[in-house]
């Protein structure tokens, strides 16, 4: 067989295995994919291809594995994106509780005076430490850390997340446990 048996193999079967594959998958795309593969195979397997009228059942057979190859990869292919749509979701965290805390955190700061507000950007925004600070605003460092330190019990206050007092806790009131014994 030469590729004029191909060329009559093809003329004579395509609208039939193209319909074949029309019938069995949703997208017309997949169809000519199914087609195209099925004369790939039979024109790789050309000596292999029965004559007359036992072609279009070979052919059937043919589009009915490449078919059945083409499902699987889709499914494949669905999994991937499953799995990956999965990772992704732990990946990126929920960033909606972080900018509800930094529209508190803009929202207190605004609150405070220029001068507290200042000195805790140049701290928290811009990473600056005291004698840096001192150097942006043209004042001692030893002036920076009081305010700096005042600015943060200010913004803790508004924030309502003042830390407990150093110290010791309080004690709990102990609880005496009555044992029975033998009466």
């Amino acid at each position: 067989m030469g590729e004029d048996d191909f060329r009559r193999l093809y003329d004579a079967h395509f609208d039939a295995v193209l319909g074949f594959a029309l019938r069995r998958t949703d997208r017309p795309e997949d169809a000519a994919d199914v087609t195209a593969d099925t004369f790939l195979v039979a024109w790789r397997r050309l000596g292999h291809v029965p004559r007359g009228d036992a072609a279009r059942p070979w052919l059937y057979g043919v589009a009915r594995r490449t078919l059945a190859n083409h499902r699987r990869g889709e499914g494949r292919r669905a999994a991937l994106g499953d799995r990956l749509r999965r990772q992704l979701a732990h990946a990126v965290a929920d960033l909606a509780d972080e900018v509800v805390h930094r529209a508190d955190v803009t929202a207190a700061m605004r609150r405070l005076s220029a001068r507290d507000e200042e000195v805790l950007q140049l701290h928290l925004w811009e990473g600056l430490e005291p004698r840096e600070i001192a150097d942006v605003l043209g004042v001692p460092a030893s002036v920076v850390r009081p305010r700096l330190s005042r600015a943060r019990s200010r913004l803790r206050e508004l924030l309502g997340n003042d830390p407990p007092a150093p110290g010791h806790l309080p004690a709990e009131p102990a609880t005496t446990i009555r044992k029975e014994g033998p009466r």
